[in-house]
Parts: C-alpha cells; structure tokens; sequence
C-alpha cells in the first residue's frame, strides 16, 4: 500500500474539535471516577510520612529501654536516667531523623512504589542521622549528656523498624485493584533506539511502577506495511494523540523522536490534559545523569555540567583513599614483587619490570609500571597489540600473575605519584586506540577521570581482549554513578574476577 501524507504535515496533530473535545472531557470524568474508587496517592503518602514518624518514635523508645533498662545498663558509668529526662533528645531526633528521610526524596507520589529505592535512601539517611545527631549533640553538650550507645542503638532501631514497617506497605500498596491506581500508565510517541532502551528497563521495573501502554508512530506517513518494534505494542498515530490518550487513560508521554513542531504541539497537549511530558535527550548520549536546566543571560540552556568527580570534595575525597590504598598496596606487596620478580628472571634474565605508555586524565600520557609478564622484546616484530588467551609471548610465571594481576601490583606506585586511581577506567595504550576516537562513539569521553588499576569494566569481566564498545559503556556508567562506596565495592569485587585476565 502506498502511504499516504500524514495530516501532521499540515501541522494539525489531532487539533480537538467537537468530537475530540467531547473525548477529552470523557477522559476527566475516567480519571475522576478512578480518584473516587481509590484514594488519591497524595493520601498513601501522608500515610508513609505518618507511619515512618511512629516507627521513628517506637526506635527512640526501643533503644531507650535497650540502654538503660536491658543487659546493656551495666555498660558504662550511667546513672539512672528516667525517660522524662530524655523526651527532648528524643523529640529533637525524630524530627530530625523524619527530615533527613524527606531530603531523601521519598515522600514524593512518584515513587512510592519503588521499594528498593526507597529502602536504599532509608539506609542511607538513618545512616547520616546517626552521624549527624551524635556530633550535633556532643558540640553543643545538650544536657544530660547523651550516650554515644543510645544513638546508635536508636539508628539500627530506625533502621529495622522502617524497614520492616516499609515491607508491609509495600505489600499492601502492591495489592490488586490498589497498584493500578499509582501505576503510571506509559505512551511512546516515536522510536528508536534510546527509546528501545528504556523501554526494555520499564520493563523490567521489579516495583512495577509503570504501565506500559505501547508506541505511537510518528514518522508523518501512514503505512500499513510498517512494522512494530518487537514485543511493543502500537496504539495509533500521532495524527490520532486525541482519541489515543483517552482511549488508554494516559498518565505520562514519554517522546523519542519528534520535529520541533511536532514536539510543541504534543508538550501544549499533555499540559490541557495534565499528562506528565517527559524527553528522551536523544542528543545526550553520554553522561544523561549530568544533565541539568541552568539560565545564561536570562536563556535557559539543557547541558551536562554535572557529575560526582566534577566537585571538589568528591576529588579530595578520592585521592584520600587512593593515597592510604597505595601506602597499604605498596607495603603489602613488597613480598609478592620480590617473590615473583625473582621467577621472572630465572625463566627470562633481565628487567624485571616492564613500563609502557598509556593514555592517563585529559589524554596526558604517563608511563604504567608492571612486573614483567612476557619474553624479552616481545613486541620487537609484531608492534604493539592486544594480549590474547595462551598468548605464546607470556612466560609461564607470567600466565599465573596475569590471572590474579600480580603483575599489576607495581602500579601503586603509579596511584600514590597521582597517575592513577586505584578505581577508575583501564587506561589503554596510544598505539592501539589511535583511530577509536573516530570509530567507537564517546571514547574519549572515558578520559574525564584519571585511569585505575581495576574498575567497573573490568569486576564485569571485560578486560584484555573483549568489546571495547562494553567497556566504554561501563566506563560511563562508573562516571556518572561514582561514589567511594562504589570504589570500595569494585575494590572488593576486583578479587572474584580474574576470567578475561589473559
């Protein structure tokens, strides 16, 4: 069949006339009798903050009696404290605590579902709390004194009572006939693959927050030959938006691929209607997390200007724990460098450490220092390439370092000189990634932090000769998901994988 010229060309994208006004006004009168059978999620989370408050005062009471009531009185030289004495501290701390969790975010209709979310931002604001209350009351002596006991028994008390209390309401919220009503029913308008992206990570939401409606085609030509992305339901055209967003209840467009015209007239659209309008920045293939609305002389501008080792404190923090790692690397490796420095000299007489170029922050190139895994001039003939499973240049102490990095341990000294991390992206050689830059898109992008000696590609078992494509991907993802719990955690994990390590 021969497509025919889509009315969007016209610019009219379903301008609503009487019969679509009337379904328009069909589709307020659904939402309010849907309103009407169920509470309104606004109420569900009145009911969170007023359940987390109880559990925040039955923890103050528990680590009360736990104290100076249990086994735990004897601990310390405590007189009896009567629980008048402490009702202040008390009630000073469960507000505080119940703030802390809302800077957390999680008083918010959207993402009441999210339990793991949730869970983990409990966590980490009954952890700041516990901190936080104790110095707060140790700086300005708050009388009685408080027992450094007494607010940490409180923070594991808020810690397991919000946990659990959450855990039921969770399950009560997740219930039939009441997950409907906070679910956010989801329409496509265009494809490609960013939208096919996040697509397949809705759907694989385990909260179950979203309701995937399905795509709307909006290439501007009508074709009945044209096929669906697979698995993903089609709903209609964008000349039809009207009668599509009533027939399916719509509560959030998500756009993928629009003309400016088209992208107008949609946004103007989901504000008539109270639709949420969300845009997949299709030119922000990099670093999405990063991007925020900033105003330059008046004019508001979408950029990436933001990621966790662009501040200060985050790279002061870094280069902390990088300078005590490699102290406490070098120390500890002392035995292993003489040990295997000696084998690789029997087996092959000569330098025992092997430095090469590679490509450090900003492209500076430093030299990389490791215990000499190969035969003497082992590139002598063949130039530089990548090592490979039984590569024939290895010795055969070499093949045993390689597996457990071994070979990698002098490299310490290149973390405590501030060449490079001891978590960060591999740093690749200059002779092998000379063209990448130009074939493998937001390559170079990996180099806005200082290379490590193990990362996030590599606990995901993409070292040696594996996709370069995968590893930049994961590379990005530590970029932008940074944290010193995450260096610890790949630090950590860097033990367990030694697969790809040839």
């Amino acid at each position: 069949m021969t497509p025919t010229k889509s009315k969007l060309e016209a610019g009219l994208l379903g301008r609503p006339g009487p019969a679509t006004g009337s379904l328009l006004e069909g589709l307020e009168v659904r939402r309010a009798m849907r309103q009407r059978e169920q509470p309104s999620p606004h109420l569900w989370v009145l009911v969170s903050v007023l359940g987390d408050l109880i559990m925040i005062v039955s923890a103050g009471h528990l680590a009360y009696w736990l104290r100076f009531h249990s086994f735990m009185r004897d601990y310390g030289n405590w007189m009896k404290i009567e629980l008048s004495q402490y009702a202040g501290h008390m009630a000073l701390g469960s507000l505080s605590l119940l703030l802390a969790l809302g800077w957390q975010g999680i008083y918010h209709r959207n993402v009441l579902l999210r339990n793991r979310w949730i869970a983990s931002r409990i966590a980490k604001a009954v952890l700041i709390w516990t901190l936080g209350f104790l110095s707060f009351t140790l700086v300005f002596k708050l009388q009685p004194s408080i027992s450094r006991v007494y607010v940490g028994l409180n923070g594991a008390c808020a810690l397991l009572l919000l946990l659990s209390w959450r855990w039921f309401f969770d399950l009560f919220l997740h219930s039939p006939g009441r997950i409907e009503t906070l679910q956010q029913r989801t329409l496509f308008v265009g494809w490609n693959d960013d939208a096919r992206r996040l697509w397949k990570t809705l759907s694989s939401d385990r909260a179950h927050a979203f309701n995937l409606v399905g795509w709307v085609d909006a290439s501007g030509w009508r074709d009945d030959n044209q096929e669906a992305p697979e698995g993903v339901p089609f709903v209609g055209y964008l000349e039809d938006m009207n009668r599509v967003i009533v027939r399916h209840e719509v509560d959030m467009v998500i756009v993928a691929d629009l003309s400016r015209e088209q992208l107008l007239e949609l946004a103007n659209l989901c504000e008539r209607e109270m639709i949420q309008f969300k845009l997949a920045p299709s030119v922000f293939r990099i670093f999405v997390s990063g991007l925020s609305l900033e105003t330059i002389a008046g004019m508001p501008v979408l950029g990436v200007n933001k990621l966790p080792l662009d501040s200060t404190l985050n790279v002061l923090a870094k280069r902390t724990l990088d300078m005590v790692g490699a102290i406490v690397g070098l120390l500890i490796s002392v035995p292993l460098v003489t040990v295997f420095g000696t084998l690789v000299y029997l087996e092959s007489p000569g330098p025992v450490f092997y430095r090469q170029r590679r490509w450090g922050m900003n492209g500076v190139t430093f030299e990389i220092i490791k215990i000499r895994s190969m035969k003497l001039n082992a590139e002598g003939q063949g130039g530089a390439q990548w090592c490979t499973q039984d590569d024939p240049r290895r010795l055969r102490v070499g093949a045993f370092m390689r597996k457990w990095n071994i070979d990698e341990v002098p490299q310490f000294w290149n973390v405590l000189k501030g060449e490079m991390s001891l978590v960060g992206p591999r740093p690749e050689r200059p002779e092998l990634i000379a063209c990448f830059k130009h074939e493998i898109p937001h390559y170079n992008a990996r180099h806005a932090a200082k290379p490590g000696m193990t990362g996030w590609a590599q606990v995901k078992g993409l070292r040696g000769d594996t996709d370069l494509a995968e590893r930049i991907k994961c590379d990005l993802w530590y970029l932008e998901n940074w944290s010193l719990m995450l260096d610890l955690q790949i630090m950590f994990l860097t033990f367990f994988k030694r697969d790809n390590a040839y």
